[in-house]
């Protein structure tokens, strides 16, 4: 195929990626669905908690396991099993509501479509990092911005969804969707020829670790950088992934305090108005950081991410205006998805993009560690969570502050 052609196959995947991206980016809007469940079922706040504890907590080690696949047997084949593992366990929560079965709603929702969920969450990160050498930062935050925005759709349709046929039918409808449409953009992913460079592109330095130098992941793994990046990622998700575990319920407490009056319903649909525009900027955040870091840097945007966090995080909680809670709830989750968008580049530049499905792919057991830490602080102790939100945050800001990429290979002691 000529240098032409694959200029333009290499932006079709993009498309693909942005797509399976935005179906499976609406686990994030989990919290819409979590009070229906409780008041129907009678579940306590921490028992429903689990099951998005789980599904992220799969997602991180199946993206993990997911990365090891691509690198062997091709992003095709790993990306349509994902499909259509999340499509399934998102019919099986439909019939866990149905049944009244919240051990149901863990297989369906938490197993299987979070395992699904990281098959395809990842697919499309390592298959883009090797078609765009050239635009590392920008396209990977393409890829994931779309799953940052997922869960706009999600938080802006799924409450009237609810509200008029129930949780279950709600599932049913898009447990369909989502097995067409994250299977049918599977089938466009495929790696490059070996050795491709985009026309005119010649690979500096400064851009990072080149393909050939790649460190392999038993490499990459005794590396302290490594480590670093691990916690980065563990400490800006587990922060994150609270909040957002949270955010409808947050966000109506904010808005019933000014108005006592407001009805359940009523509530429910401006708390997921606001998870939906946080949601937005979810997936805005991904890529506006993911850009910023091709022009300042990996490492500096973390700095930038961490320290203005941080400060929000200790005001939130004396936050009373609902346009105030609002524009912080959009900024944090910019940031949050900033960090996914930047962590895949900044291992790129670290150790090379040759076994980067695996190197990355491993690296995202933090977002399963985060999944579980960070909705359970939320959860058990809500008096005193954002203040620890920050202080995680403080944490990751020194091992960014510590951060040196890794000597290259070729360079004995």
């Amino acid at each position: 195929m000529s240098n032409e052609n694959l200029e333009g196959k290499r932006w079709w995947i993009a498309v693909a990626a942005i797509v399976m991206q935005l179906c499976l980016g609406t686990v994030y809007a989990w919290s819409v669905f979590k009070k229906p469940l409780m008041t129907v079922h009678g579940w306590g706040e921490t028992a429903t908690q689990v099951t998005f504890m789980i599904c992220i907590g799969l997602i991180g080690l199946a993206a993990a396991f997911g990365g090891t696949l691509v690198d062997k047997k091709g992003p095709k084949f790993v990306a349509t099993i994902g499909g259509i593992l999340f499509g399934i366990g998102t019919l099986l929560s439909g019939l866990a509501d149905q049944m009244g079965s919240i051990w149901l709603l863990y297989l369906g929702f938490g197993v299987i479509a979070g395992i699904g969920n990281g098959f395809g969450y990842i697919t499309p990160i390592a298959t883009l990092i090797r078609w765009f050498p050239d635009k590392r930062g920008l396209v990977t935050g393409l890829a994931v911005m779309g799953f940052g925005a997922g869960a706009f759709f999600m938080g802006k349709i799924a409450p009237p969804m609810v509200i008029s046929m129930g949780v279950a039918q709600t599932f049913y409808i898009w447990g369909v969707i989502f097995l067409v449409l994250v299977t049918a953009s599977a089938q466009l992913y495929k790696n490059p020829p070996k050795g491709w460079l985009p026309a005119g592109f010649t690979p500096k330095a400064a851009t990072g670790v080149s393909a050939a130098e790649s460190f392999t992941f038993d490499e990459a793994v005794k590396t302290p950088q490594w480590w670093m990046l691990w916690g980065m990622l563990f400490l800006n998700v587990s922060a994150g992934l609270g909040l957002i575990s949270q955010l409808s319920p947050m966000a109506q407490d904010v808005i019933k305090k000014a108005n006592p009056e407001a009805t359940a319903a009523a509530l429910a649909l401006a708390g997921g108005s606001i998870l939906a525009y946080a949601s937005i900027f979810n997936g805005l955040g991904r890529l506006f950081w993911a850009w910023t870091s091709d022009a300042i840097g990996r490492r500096n945007v973390f700095i930038t991410m961490f320290i203005t966090q941080a400060i929000l995080y200790v005001i939130l909680p004396y936050i009373g205006s609902e346009i105030i809670f609002t524009i912080i709830a959009c900024y944090l989750l910019a940031c949050y998805g900033g960090g996914f968008a930047t962590m895949p580049a900044f291992a790129a530049d670290s150790f090379g993009p040759g076994y980067i499905g695996k190197v990355y792919g491993i690296m995202l057991t933090a977002w399963g560690a985060a999944g579980i830490a960070g909705p359970l602080v939320f959860a058990a102790i809500k008096g005193i969570a954002l203040y620890v939100a920050a202080g995680l945050l403080i944490a990751g800001l020194f091992l960014a502050l510590g951060f040196k990429r890794p000597a290259p290979k070729t360079v004995k002691a």
